[in-house]
């Protein structure tokens, strides 16, 4: 075959796949399509049965959290919140991104029934980017684990005067990681995080200052769009153990789905997908109409569960 049919054959195959690529964003996402305004992203409340059958809830009005609503910095957007309960009130955290100064910090709401909620104030700032601000309760003490790959590193915070003071404990691991999604399962901590090529990496250790080994079979997936990059708390749901991650296969912010952990110690790591259907994905219309890629679902009575996800639209 001549240098000339070959060059032809190369230019039309581009031009076949960007004219289908095209198709594809004009009727998943309308016409034209510019890529996800960051100035849209918001926060919303979900409920439903399950972790995997959740919808807005009646008398809502999503989002219920928005950057118009942060009070003490200009921000462009918010977005990976996370949510813990103490007592008879809800408490939020999530990323506010800086206007200005295009850097996230953590920003906290309350709420007294989980659904509408209260901007209080910026809780945590670093001189380097954070968000996805992960936080839990162990032995009655509150951490949290945010994005810090701006810091080179994995840190851990402790609450020294809940929920609004926070100082630093210690690095967990050192390098840039994405997404650090931490859990407690059969008397181990195990840490499931990427880095920024959407590469899922797995670590363990015994305590939580660790130290951290990565697991044997780390990482998990290289480059996976599909299932590379976390999207969520890791849960218990009827004593399986589930993972949400982000499908950002074609537009980032895709939608979330959901994978149940079937087998997990220091050697073997097996995972399914739960189902087809993504746990999250854009309504189409309003404040989520381009994507979803962030959910924190905790189970609130018997077969009711609640869950702060995120959303933009443009």
């Amino acid at each position: 075959m001549s240098p000339l049919i070959i060059a032809v054959l190369f230019v039309s195959l581009t031009i076949v796949s960007t004219v289908i690529y095209l198709m594809y964003l004009y009727f998943e996402y309308g016409w034209p399509y510019t890529g996800p305004d960051i100035n849209s992203w918001s926060i919303g409340i979900y409920t439903g049965t399950s972790p995997f059958d959740l919808q807005p809830p009646q008398g809502v009005s999503n989002p219920v959290l928005t950057a118009h609503d942060i009070s003490d910095t200009q921000a462009s957007f918010i977005a990976d919140p996370f949510m813990i309960k103490e007592g008879l009130v809800w408490y939020m955290f999530f990323e506010v991104m800086r206007l200005k100064e295009d850097r996230g910090d953590i920003g906290m709401a309350i709420s007294e029934d989980g659904l509408k909620w209260q901007y209080k104030q910026i809780v945590l700032s670093e001189s380097f980017h954070l968000s996805y601000p992960y936080v839990f309760k162990w032995n009655n003490e509150f951490y949290m684990i945010p994005e810090s790959k701006g810091g080179d590193s994995v840190r851990l915070y402790k609450a020294n005067n809940f929920p609004t003071g926070w100082s630093y404990q210690a690095t967990l691991l050192e390098g840039k990681f994405i997404d650090n999604s931490i859990f407690y399962y059969k008397a181990r901590w195990w840490m499931l995080t990427s880095n920024p090529k959407k590469t899922l990496r797995l670590f363990f250790a015994d305590g939580l200052l660790g130290p951290w080994t990565e697991h044997p079979k780390s990482p998990i997936y290289k480059k996976d769009p599909f299932r590379g990059r976390m999207g969520g708390r890791v849960i218990m749901y009827n004593d399986h153990l589930i993972r949400f991650a982000q499908d950002i296969n074609f537009v980032y912010g895709n939608k979330v789905r959901a994978f149940e952990i079937t087998q997990l110690n220091t050697t073997e790591f097996e995972e399914i997908l739960v189902q087809k259907r993504p746990a999250l994905r854009r309504s189409g219309k309003g404040w989520n109409r381009i994507g979803m890629h962030h959910i924190d679902p905790h189970q609130i009575d018997g077969n009711i569960w609640i869950a702060s996800v995120d959303g933009f639209g443009c």
